[in-house]
């Protein structure tokens, strides 16, 4: 289990691995973002976008799919996030792109009021398969302090997991 403790400022971490279908842009934009460029060929041909494109808000929730399966996969003690600062679509996020994420720790701080309680700040870029930048943000996460007796990062896993 990975605490406030083990959290690294400077640290990177790359993951995610999301194909973006046509189906999904489409059934997104028809829900959440009905606007003509998320919908139709021949509307989107008619705007910068050039071709059908996913909603920004699509992208969003893209990464925080990716997200959420990092942090299953690598077990944080996660408390969820107060939100995200300095949001930026950089690029169109096409059906057939794949997209990745890359996260910077910027800072990190205990909680004065709640003690219990970390937070930190990272950077997250998201890429496609062409190594560009489509979307980049500044999230704020919460996270557990250890508690007294746990094991740390790797030795907890080690723990749980004995060979």
């Amino acid at each position: 289990m990975q605490y406030f403790e083990d959290i690294e400022v400077g640290a990177v971490a790359r993951f995610g691995n999301y194909q973006v279908t046509r189906e999904e842009v489409m059934e997104f934009a028809a829900r959440y973002d009905p606007q003509p460029f998320h919908l139709s060929n021949e509307a989107a041909a008619a705007t910068h976008f050039g071709r059908l494109s996913a909603s920004g808000w699509h992208s969003c929730a893209m990464v925080m799919s990716m997200m959420v399966e990092n942090f299953t996969a690598n077990r944080q003690a996660g408390l969820g996030s107060p939100g995200v600062d300095e949001l930026r679509w950089l690029k169109p996020v096409y059906p057939g792109d794949t997209l990745r994420c890359e996260t910077e720790v910027l800072e990190k701080r205990r909680s004065e009021k709640r003690p219990e309680m970390g937070i930190f700040r990272s950077r997250m870029t998201v890429r496609n398969q062409h190594d560009v930048s489509v979307m980049t943000f500044i999230s704020t996460g919460l996270v557990s302090t250890r508690p007294d007796g746990a094991a740390s990062g790797v030795e907890a896993d080690v723990e749980a997991h004995p060979s």
